[in-house]
């Protein structure tokens, strides 16, 4: 190992790509310049240097073949992404536009994002690193702001989503950019230490930062249940769990809880969010749909949402962790189950967005009435609000009746 160098041969894919005409947020293609004139051994760290590059492609599978061939490849890999990122309406799933994609042709003509993550899984852990510089359309951003955009376990990802730009503005990729720019000058730092001078060189400082090193698989522990809150205590702190063991699979003893929280209470709510996501899919994949692992992750999504300022979000997560629970046969009086709901309730309430809260009021009805809680009156309090709302004009005047807008979620 020389200057962070792997002595076997790498692949480097070069992807930058981005819809033609007036659908265009980023000039995608720019920055495959700067990065070819950069020696191929430094785009791979590694001695030995294939390179890949995809100019605007149009046809998502042949960007997915190309993907699998460079995955199929058993040394280093490192994927260079650049361009846009579209929410499907459908089934709210993220893409990454190519050059023919537009918003009513997303479905056929731009590239899933979980095509992507299922091919780079499938790799030997440790031997993958994905750089990325995306602009989110405004649907993406919202999602993209809360639940992050996960990969897997065992990637390295370092890069940054900005948010829309202003209507005609076509934004460029400063952050690759500025990586590129670092190794054309001779320097070749570790690539954390190059991450935080791209950042501080690109900006804006509202971007979503993509900084995960966990390439590891650390196998949790199962889970301590969390102990219940109450709507009216104000929500409750992230449920935490044990150390994980290494089990002599050779994995991390780091707990990833910590380093999550510390993301999210440092505002990087999009870091902490994509590595609560990579464990739930790792908790799915090893113990299956309702495990008590996998409803331990759901319910830290659902408390990091809370933290981001997202309660919509959060009370959709605390539902469906009651409903995992329901469904694994626990009593609606199980303090994890009324738990749950309780705080799905608290998070509900908190809404200010009247059609949102339209939206979830008959879900959270449904299941105050199976999991009432200890709290007399917990079941009229969601009714009432729910018909004052819908009672009210959808023009925001619902949110100056104080009680739709959630200032007394129980009677007292």
């Amino acid at each position: 190992m020389i200057n962070g160098e792997d002595t076997a041969s790498g692949t480097a894919l070069l992807l930058a790509a981005a819809p033609l005409g007036k659908g265009r947020l980023i000039d995608a293609t720019s920055v495959l310049p700067t990065l070819a004139a950069v020696p191929p051994s430094i785009l791979t760290r590694t001695t030995a240097a294939t390179i890949v590059e995809l100019a605007d492609p149009t046809d998502p599978q042949t960007v997915l073949t190309r993907i699998r061939a460079a995955a199929a490849t058993s040394g280093p890999l490192t994927l260079y992404l650049t361009g846009q990122l579209h929410l499907d309406h459908k089934q709210h799933l993220i893409h990454l536009a190519l050059a023919r994609t537009t918003p009513t042709t997303l479905r056929y003509t731009a590239l899933p994002w979980h095509w992507l993550a299922g091919e780079l899984k499938l790799r030997r852990p440790g031997t993958t690193t994905v750089v990325t510089d995306l602009v989110a359309a405004p649907d993406a951003w919202q999602q993209l702001r809360t639940e992050g955009l996960a990969l897997g376990h065992g990637i390295r990802v370092y890069g940054r989503i900005t948010p829309p730009p202003p209507r005609h503005r076509i934004v460029e990729p400063a952050y690759l950019r500025a990586l590129a720019t670092t190794w054309r000058s001779g320097a070749n730092p570790p690539l954390a230490e190059l991450h935080e001078q791209a950042v501080a060189q690109a900006g804006p400082a509202e971007a979503l930062l993509l900084a995960v090193d966990h390439t590891a698989v650390p196998v949790p522990a199962a889970p301590a249940v969390p102990p219940p809150s109450r709507p009216h205590q104000g929500p409750a702190p992230v449920p935490t769990a044990p150390a994980p063991s290494a089990e002599n699979t050779g994995a991390s003893e780091e707990d990833p809880l910590p380093a999550i929280l510390a993301a999210a209470h440092a505002g990087r709510h999009s870091e902490a969010a994509s590595l609560a996501a990579m464990w739930e899919g790792w908790a799915l994949r090893t113990y299956g749909t309702g495990s008590v692992q996998a409803i331990h992750w759901l319910e830290i999504r659902a408390d990091l949402a809370r933290l981001a300022g997202d309660p919509a979000r959060s009370c959709e997560l605390w539902m469906a962790a009651a409903d995992a629970r329901l469904a694994r046969q626990q009593p609606p009086d199980d303090p994890a189950v009324e738990g749950a709901v309780d705080r799905a309730h608290h998070q509900w309430q908190e809404l200010r967005d009247q059609d949102r809260a339209r939206e979830l009021g008959p879900s959270l009805v449904s299941l105050r009435r199976h999991v009432p809680g200890r709290r007399f009156g917990a079941v009229e309090a969601v009714q009432r609000r729910l018909e004052l709302l819908h009672m009210m004009p959808r023009d925001g005047a619902a949110a100056r009746h104080p009680e739709a807008d959630g200032q007394r979620p129980f009677p007292r």
